[in-house]
């Protein structure tokens, strides 16, 4: 009997929800001074369809900093931590999935591979599960090369990197080779980052005006990212070449390979629910 009783109570402290992991996820944006991210960067369908994947969905945040600073700042990693601190308590997390976009993938980096740089930084590193980047700036991008040099990058896409920020200096090419090989960890050579970084990586952009594909997230954008290609590689989302985004982590997928049609991912439509994007984030978490 005795022995009985033993195995009842082990077999309910296996099940008891107080041993089970409590998951939230948090949608971490990029460049740029958010107030309304939800809205304005994510839009509310992309973020109500992949928070379904969580046992409880109303387990996620969604970030709004100041991330047109070094990623370093107070407005930019301070705020970050900031905020997914008070997620966490408020919701006893202790599974934290991060969801970034671009160069909120960079920021992350930074509280990752600096955990003793603050004292809100290992609150953080520890609850943090894994990261999910969707189109990383992780190695930089000649964009930012050419608008930091003021050119006509500075007018043409000032709708997507903000103009000439303190983060755009920061996604210069050779200012990412610096900070990848000194500051930052995860990228080929250098110590992991402790926590899976999958990565998903856009190659191409398509602004055909007869394809409905092409007005996902906006045909404006898609021309105007298409236009930005012709000084990037040719496996590029139109901002990023596929090897900055595959710079640091792992690959969890190249767009052609899972997306609805084998569409290609543009660095706008990688923030949308663009070709089952949204049901691929979901189902993964």
């Amino acid at each position: 009997m005795k022995i009985s009783n033993t195995l009842m109570l082990l077999g309910l402290f296996a099940v008891s929800p107080l041993s089970q992991a409590v998951t939230g996820l948090a949608f971490v944006h990029g460049t740029g001074k958010q107030t309304d991210a939800l809205n304005d960067y994510w839009t509310s369908e992309f973020v109500n369809s992949v928070r379904q994947g969580l046992a409880n969905s109303s387990n996620y945040t969604v970030i709004n900093c100041d991330f047109d600073q070094y990623m370093w700042d107070e407005a930019a990693s301070g705020c970050l931590v900031n905020q997914l601190g008070q997620f966490i308590d408020a919701k006893n997390i202790d599974s934290l999935i991060l969801l970034t976009h671009s160069n909120g993938g960079n920021i992350v980096r930074w509280v990752l591979s600096n955990p003793t740089w603050d004292a809100r930084y290992p609150k953080i590193v520890n609850a943090t599960s894994r990261v999910i980047a969707l189109a990383p700036s992780s190695a930089g991008t000649p964009l930012a090369d050419a608008v930091s040099e003021g050119n006509v990058f500075e007018t043409s896409l000032g709708w997507l990197l903000g103009y000439d920020s303190d983060a755009v200096k920061q996604q210069q090419v050779g200012w990412m080779s610096y900070y990848n090989s000194t500051w930052l960890y995860g990228t080929s050579g250098r110590p992991g980052l402790g926590k899976p970084f999958e990565t998903v990586v856009g190659s191409d952009v398509d602004s055909a005006i007869w394809d409905s594909d092409s007005y996902c997230a906006g045909y404006q954008y898609q021309v105007a990212l298409e236009t930005t290609q012709n000084w990037l590689d040719s496996c590029s989302d139109g901002f990023l070449n596929c090897s900055s985004q595959s710079a640091a982590g792992t690959v969890w997928f190249t767009d052609k390979q899972k997306t609805a049609g084998a569409e290609p991912l543009s660095h706008q439509q990688s923030r949308r629910a663009c070709f089952k994007l949204d049901s691929l984030i979901r189902n993964h978490i």
